[in-house]
């Protein structure tokens, strides 16, 4: 039921748009804050359906359709913003620099101090989290930082003939990482103790081909709903006069899409099942630059809209300090409750630069 609310409220929005730039300030807000409500409770439901196709195909079909959900999502979402109105050429930037920080500084920054006030400490796989974090490093600084480096077009950008040989990277980079985890090294992915945790919360009753429509119907609602919030935050923040306004856009579309993925990587690491949460985790940010990095580099392409990837020198040493840490971490197999701080600690000071730049 919920994909259907969200698609004929998102059909409404769109229909009714010039009706609704014309509210009063208070109503728009209150209808800004519904949606928005809306929109995150149907990105709960939409993946659980996501889940539900994945248990029935089986792996690896199961995974690349969970995978591909929540990247549809979020290409949708930056697409439709950024060829709405004004055009937005940081806002992929700022989307996927707002994804790692949020993934390896708030989402692995709760799930190991929690995990480690639970169990004191945690063991993980450190040939599949090493493989894991050195394809986010890979992905991150190809995407994030050698725009600004690069001579044949102006900073921050990459020339036509760049952006098509680094999105065909980006592509082969994910490619390899989801044959390395399901196939050839899968055993490096898994935990050595399934603890029985109760993760498992698809539905059982709904058929397959339900669940494909569902899932459909509910991917174009929450493009629809999200599209409409990210504008009118957009536009709220630019009348208020507030800065880095793709930053604060970019930060609401990746906690928007990660939530779901958040909660379940949090579980996994309550139930003392570290490995699944940090493939949880660090996979959500590898598919997330992967695929919506080239997906949205082919439609600018096409489009002839301007694409600016480089990040400023401040989030350069944020995101280099996030990586470097990560690796750190993670490097001696083991992680305690400290370990979650150091993390939670590097998200406080991305959040803190967002407000106070």
């Amino acid at each position: 039921m919920g994909p259907l609310v969200a698609l004929g409220v998102g059909v409404l929005l769109e229909v009714k748009q010039a009706t609704i730039g014309r509210l009063p300030v208070a109503p728009e807000i209150v209808l800004s804050v519904l949606v928005l409500a809306l929109a995150f409770v149907t990105v709960f439901i939409t993946l659980r359906h996501a889940e539900a196709i994945a248990h029935r195909v089986g792996e690896p079909y199961g995974t690349l359709v969970l995978t591909v959900a929540v990247t549809a999502i979020e290409a949708s979402v930056i697409v439709s913003v950024m060829l709405g109105g004004d055009q937005n050429p940081t806002l992929v930037r700022e989307s996927v620099f707002s994804t790692v920080m949020i993934v390896c500084g708030g989402m692995l920054g709760i799930c190991l101090t929690l995990g480690g006030l639970r169990h004191n400490h945690q063991e993980l796989k450190r040939q599949g989290t090493s493989a894991l974090l050195s394809v986010v490093v890979a992905l991150s600084v190809l995407t994030l930082i050698l725009p600004d480096y690069t001579l044949t077009s102006t900073w921050g950008t990459f020339s036509r003939m760049q952006l098509v040989f680094v999105s065909t990277l980006c592509l082969l980079l994910y490619g390899s990482f989801l044959f390395a985890q399901m196939t050839r090294h899968r055993d490096d992915f898994l935990d050595d103790v399934f603890s029985g945790g109760e993760d498992e919360h698809t539905p059982s009753n709904d058929s397959l081909g339900k669940s494909l429509v569902l899932l459909a119907i509910g991917l174009i609602g929450i493009v629809l709903l999200a599209e409409y919030v990210a504008s009118a935050l957009e536009e709220g923040l630019a009348a208020l006069q507030i800065g880095q306004t793709d930053a604060i856009v970019g930060a609401f579309i990746a906690t928007l899409v990660l939530m779901p993925e958040t909660v379940s990587a949090i579980r996994a690491s309550m139930n003392n099942e570290l490995q699944r949460s940090l493939n949880i985790a660090l996979g959500s940010a590898c598919a997330t630059i992967g695929l919506t990095v080239p997906v949205v580099a082919a439609i600018t392409l096409f489009t002839g809209t301007d694409l600016t990837l480089g990040l400023g020198a401040g989030d350069t040493v944020l995101l280099l300090l996030v990586l470097a840490v990560s690796t750190i971490s993670f490097g001696t197999g083991r992680t305690t409750v400290l370990t979650g701080l150091v993390h939670l600690v590097i998200f406080v000071a991305y959040l803190m630069l967002i407000a106070v730049p």
